[in-house]
């Protein structure tokens, strides 16, 4: 297991114990190369690790080629992330003050011994990976507060203050946020696990996310988008609601938009919020003219079905946002597996499906998966792993999203890049003019390929097997 050190720079050296490198060769032969290359190898010997580079030149005829073209443009991207869970925040700030501070720096600013994380998701109360289930009007049983007069986010204070010191530190993370469940006394069973939103409780629940909403503004909080619901098809976690796509679309249409009209309130309704198998789930709502008219898009998961649903979903509703909001490390993945995986599919098979983002789940959480409530996940892997006070571990998915933070800030917009055999590819041109390739390797062998950037400047290069790579031409 590698620990975290922190250590004073020189010569542009950064991040040590063989995990972040940036070593002083590479470094020394910068000016004047066109091509950086970042790689991390699915046998953990590398880890986003910058590698000696290239020029536009040893062209080989002999090999296949990943073409990319600027002149073919898509979708812009928002960011890239994870969900900050009240877990993670417990967690982290069990680190002393100088390892907490290094570490939040890391993550989030936006200099060169950093992964510039974008984006963040937050629950809308407790999600299942909290020491305990709360909202943020609980009442004793039996009582309810049509008018939300017991309202209050005090709960979340420790996030909240969280929050405010990562935006000192990057103030343009974008943030999404979902509740698991309303409170127990808006729901027909009286119980945080499943049940589902009383009608009588609509307005109420509209209520709840405007006052929600304002509330985090007045903490110097922007809530950029909210899901109506994290998962809705999933009432089995705790806490958890079943709202099928009928509710959702009754609820944003007569209360939920409306509600935020009157107020003024300028976040985004994105629905569904749950697994590729079921595309239908948004298609139904955006096919209803009055609910159509308050959504931005649609967010997906993929624990179940294929990374192309989010294309369907864009073909019929080319106009609409798609964003990839949770995929989860388990505690019995392999490194190997994970890395392969998640960068095919949530990165690169996100981004070239028209998603604007791509989180991984939680940011982090103690050697034994905790914290979590009765009833909730007992084996999500955290991007971070807390050990005590002074020393952390970096898992498989912050290697995992920081392949693309690192090196595609908001506001890049995907371009076009072709993918053969084992190789696949997402491309962006940022805002500062740069062209980044994000490259996974499927083949347990060494890939040659030709990158060929509008159709004439050319360059052979080498990724290992198992193995995701980042280049950037400058």
């Amino acid at each position: 297991m590698k620990f975290y050190n922190l250590y004073s720079f020189f010569k542009g050296a950064a991040l040590l114990s063989g995990v972040v490198l940036f070593p002083l060769s590479c470094m020394a032969q910068k000016k004047g190369h066109e091509i950086e290359y970042w790689l991390t190898k699915g046998d953990e010997s590398v880890r986003l690790q910058l590698q000696p580079q290239s020029k536009f030149i040893n062209y080989s005829g002999d090999f296949q080629n990943i073409e990319i073209d600027d002149t073919q443009k898509f979708q812009y991207v928002d960011g890239f992330g994870y969900t900050l869970t009240g877990g993670s925040v417990e967690v982290i700030n069990r680190l002393s003050p100088s390892k907490r501070k290094a570490l939040l720096h890391e993550l989030f600013s936006k200099d060169n011994n950093s992964i510039s994380i974008s984006y963040l998701r937050l629950s809308i109360g407790a999600s299942d990976l909290d020491g305990e289930v709360f909202s943020y009007d609980d009442l004793p049983e039996g009582q309810t507060d049509p008018s939300l007069s017991k309202f209050s986010l005090s709960k979340d204070r420790a996030l909240i203050s969280m929050l405010k010191e990562i935006l000192q530190i990057n103030p343009a993370v974008k943030i999404i946020a979902a509740p698991w469940s309303p409170p127990v006394w808006m729901k027909d069973n009286g119980k945080s696990k499943g049940g589902s939103l009383k009608p009588e409780f609509y307005g109420v629940y509209a209520d709840y996310f405007v006052k929600y909403i304002k509330g985090m503004k007045k903490e110097g909080i922007t809530i950029d988008a909210i899901t109506p619901q994290n998962e809705p098809l999933h009432p089995g976690n705790n806490p958890s609601l079943y709202m099928a796509s009928d509710q959702q679309r009754d609820f944003i249409k007569g209360y939920l938009g409306p509600a935020f009209k009157a107020n003024k309130v300028n976040t985004k309704i994105v629905v569904y919020d749950h697994n590729c198998n079921k595309p239908e789930y948004a298609l139904d709502i955006l096919k209803d003219p009055d609910a159509y008219q308050y959504i931005d898009g649609s967010a997906f998961h993929l624990y179940e079905g294929e990374i192309s649903a989010l294309s369907t979903v864009h073909k019929a509703f080319p106009k609409k946002n798609l964003y990839f909001t949770e995929q989860w490390t388990g505690a019995k993945g392999t490194f190997n597996e994970d890395l392969n995986w998640h960068t095919k599919n949530v990165i690169i098979g996100s981004m070239r499906n028209w998603s604007k983002i791509a989180l991984e789940w939680n940011l982090a959480n103690d050697p034994e998966y905790k914290p979590h409530t009765d009833g909730g996940c007992t084996e999500c892997k955290g991007a971070i792993t807390i050990s005590d006070s002074e020393n952390f571990t970096r898992n498989v998915s912050y290697y995992i999203i920081a392949h693309a933070s690192k090196f595609v800030p908001a506001g890049s917009q995907r371009i076009a890049s072709t993918q053969k055999g084992n190789l696949s590819t997402a491309a962006f041109k940022t805002p500062a003019g740069k062209i980044v390739l994000i490259v996974q390797n499927d083949n347990k062998s060494d890939e040659n390929f030709n990158v060929v950037y509008n159709g004439k400047n050319k360059t052979t290069v080498t990724i290992p097997g198992n193995s995701a790579a980042t280049y950037i031409f400058k």
